[in-house]
């Protein structure tokens, strides 16, 4: 398997992401999912995994900000927005994306743990891959304010600390 790997800016290179994420979320699919009313962040850093073809086989959001976890102030990272094309699944791009993903957050030294959130169907997939769900209550910024983000489960990833559980507040949107 002859793939690119490529990790863009966030903004510079959604022009790219955008026909991915139109075929993997549809707009009218969007609208009858538990989480079509959440506004997310947008990513900071996109890994972009493309075919020997040279089609985009893959996407996976990097975001890092600062972030209270139980009161306590850190920089942590975030996972968001895994895309895969219907075409290219189960060939292995989504672990490659998630790796180059992690392998980033890893190399800055203020990235405490990273955290995603994920719908039932997908958890079995990060648990193999290292990722613990958390267990606790995790607040965030939307239109109306500050509220609880109950609508997926979140998951952490273990970096320069564990964070098993207690309260996490994003301190801005969720990705």
């Amino acid at each position: 398997m002859s793939i690119e790997i490529e990790i863009l800016n966030g903004d510079a290179s959604w022009p790219v992401a955008k026909p991915l994420f139109d075929v993997v979320w549809p707009k009218a699919e969007v609208e009858k999912l538990p989480w079509s009313h959440v506004r997310w962040a947008h990513a900071d850093l996109r890994v972009l995994v493309e075919t020997a073809e040279g089609d985009l086989a893959c996407h996976v959001g990097i975001y890092t900000r600062m972030a209270k976890w139980n009161n306590r102030p850190m920089n942590i990272g975030g996972i968001g927005g895994v895309a895969t094309h219907p075409g290219h699944r189960r060939h292995g791009y989504a672990s490659v994306a998630l790796n180059a993903a992690i392998q980033t957050l890893r190399d800055r030294e203020d990235v405490q743990f990273a955290v995603l959130f994920c719908e039932p169907h997908n958890e079995a997939f990060y648990e193999a891959r290292g990722w613990h769900r958390f267990i606790g209550e995790v607040w965030c910024e939307q239109p109306e304010g500050r509220v609880r983000f109950e609508t997926m489960a979140p998951f952490t990833f273990d970096l320069k600390r564990g964070a098993g559980g207690g309260i996490l507040d994003l301190c801005g949107l969720p990705w």
